[in-house]
């Protein structure tokens, strides 16, 4: 691997060219957004006034991982499901735990605004990033991604070499009139997952778990280079820039690193230095940033066609997220007087910008999506 990609795949990387595209924009040298102060403080205070919502006690904020979105409709999934692995030691649960969320991940990219689950057993429908977890949780739990059916709670790459978009499809209820986007684009993720050379997702664990503490930067690093060979680019995340070159994100692999931190720290893991890691250029954390007013529009094209992934000004888009990202996080330690250790980035997103741009999104267009439209192949967003 060359230095230079070596490079785009750190957080530093990720950071350095964030901010300097935020310079660019500031400089009026963009020509699709303007940065307005004033609509920071509007995303900053859409922050805080979710976050107090949903948490009465900051300490209480929990990480934005996967975990979050299995616990949909304020049911612990995983918690009912701990009692069928309780004889098993904690590093094998562990395993299990990295098993589930990395097919998971690998399956969270926009779903498309038609598109919902309904759960067996509760009956409740869910959407989105709720529903692709909450249909990928149930596939996991009836052994869909196990060689073996008395050992359905797990992941083996040889099953998921074999996995067809008709296995997705009947999984994720995909009908006619409930259409998924990206279908073939995860089918061919998981088949490729199963072909990194990793008998299972879980032997992550065996790869990280080397002393009692570990780096986030670690976790980052490590998805990266095991997986690196499932994205259909050969960089992965990183997409060029007339003006600034290569601009990495690694967003999938970002979160699949977040969403890590819970399984290991439950083997007796300490996770240090969590903001490394940056926020998540994807449409919730960007949607709100375009619609509080933060980032400002220059062209009316830009709210009305489609865009793909590698163009201008998704390219752009992203990069402003992800430099806004900490300065919303840096207003809303100071509104709530708390420190980056207490409340770091992770915790922030959570809190959460997230739910903040779901919640403008929800107010300003039918159905709730993003401002800007991407075509998704189910690798990207």
């Amino acid at each position: 691997m060359s230095d230079s990609l070596a490079w785009l795949r750190t957080p530093a990387a990720l950071r350095e060219r964030a901010e300097g595209m935020l310079k660019y924009a500031e400089d009026g040298r963009s020509a699709w957004f303007a940065v307005d102060p004033n609509g920071l403080e509007s995303a900053v205070q859409a922050t805080l006034a979710v976050t107090r919502r949903r948490f009465s006690n900051p300490a209480a904020i929990p990480f934005h991982s996967r975990w979050r979105h299995f616990e949909a409709g304020g049911r612990d999934r995983w918690a009912a499901l701990a009692p069928r692995l309780a004889s098993l030691p904690r590093e094998e649960i562990a395993r299990r735990r990295i098993d589930l969320a990395v097919v998971s991940v690998l399956l969270d990219a926009g779903a498309g605004p038609d598109w919902s689950y309904r759960e067996p057993g509760s009956g409740e429908t869910f959407a989105r990033s709720e529903g692709l977890a909450v249909a990928s949780f149930h596939m996991f739990a009836a052994g869909a991604f196990s060689r073996d059916r008395d050992d359905p709670l797990r992941v083996d790459a040889e099953r998921l070499a074999t996995l067809t978009p008709a296995d997705i499809a009947f999984g994720f209820q995909v009908r006619a009139h409930n259409p998924l986007t990206g279908l073939e684009g995860r089918a061919e993720l998981l088949r490729k997952l199963g072909a990194t050379g990793l008998a299972r997702p879980g032997a992550l664990f065996d790869i990280l778990a080397v002393g009692g503490e570990l780096k986030a930067e670690s976790i980052l690093a490590a998805v990266l280079d095991r997986l690196s060979s499932i994205w259909p680019r050969p960089m992965g995340d990183v997409w060029p820039h007339p003006a600034l070159g290569l601009v990495p994100f690694h967003k999938l692999s970002q979160w699949l690193s977040y969403s890590l931190v819970e399984p290991l720290e439950g083997a007796g893991l300490r996770v240090v230095e969590l903001d490394r890691l940056t926020g998540l250029p994807e449409y919730r954390n960007g949607g709100l940033l375009v619609d509080a007013g933060a980032l400002r529009p220059k062209q009316a094209a830009l709210l009305q066609q489609t865009f793909a992934p590698g163009d201008e000004p998704i390219v752009e888009w992203r990069a402003l997220t992800v430099a806004l990202l900490d300065r919303v996080a840096g207003h809303v330690r100071g509104h709530l007087g708390l420190d980056a250790e207490r409340l770091p980035l992770v915790k922030v997103l959570e809190a959460g910008t997230w739910f903040a741009g779901r919640a403008l999104a929800a107010e300003r267009r039918p159905g709730g999506g993003p401002p800007i439209t991407v075509a998704s192949d189910g690798t990207v967003f």
